[in-house]
């Protein structure tokens, strides 16, 4: 049995689940969620918790069952919390703004970069911070890797877009390693 499917997933106050045979919809305050369970897994929808089980115990179906208590437990949290993703840009003239649903990046190529914003997804740009919110994790997370991969953060001098608080383990330039070099031939 897996050890995350077999956890029953709390139902905060203001959240509703319905179960209409393998469709499972999740409303609370912020929206609404809606998902297609795979054949094994079956929602059962108590007073105050969901369970989720297993109908075979195929492997496939095991592989799937924390998988899909993990996805309606992040459908719960987001539509009570939200989910919020930053951004932020590092580099001379690295800019970014919002138009309708386009996200235009200037980050040093020659040409703006622009990303299409999923609905669902609200980004908004303060001076060099790209800050996302949604209710669907997966959908804020995933839009957020996007936008990193038009120009990731560079090893040397560190520049490029990354999430908030992200570490870049920075390397030592051509300069660094002949000046190494030179003291190790003195020797």
């Amino acid at each position: 049995m897996s050890r995350i499917g077999k956890k029953p997933i709390s139902i905060d106050e203001g959240i509703q689940v319905a179960v209409e045979g393998r469709r499972v919809s999740v409303r609370g305050p912020k929206g609404e969620l809606s998902y297609l369970l795979p054949d094994g897994i079956k929602v059962l929808v108590g007073e105050s918790e969901i369970k989720v089980e297993r109908r075979r115990n195929d492997k496939q179906t095991r592989a799937l069952h924390g998988t899909w208590r993990s996805i309606l437990q992040n459908a719960v949290i987001g539509l009570k919390e939200g989910y919020v993703k930053e951004l932020e840009l590092v580099g001379l003239g690295y800019r970014a703004e919002v138009k309708g649903d386009r996200l235009i990046l200037q980050v040093g190529f020659s040409h703006p970069v622009e990303c299409t914003i999923p609905r669902g997804v609200n980004v908004s740009v303060e001076k060099s911070k790209i800050r996302l919110e949604g209710i669907d994790k997966h959908l804020v997370h995933q839009t957020a890797a996007s936008i990193r991969a038009v120009r990731p953060p560079e090893p040397y001098k560190g520049t490029g877009i990354r999430y908030v608080g992200e570490v870049i383990k920075r390397k030592a330039g051509k300069a660094a390693k002949a000046v190494g070099a030179g003291a190790a031939g003195k020797a």
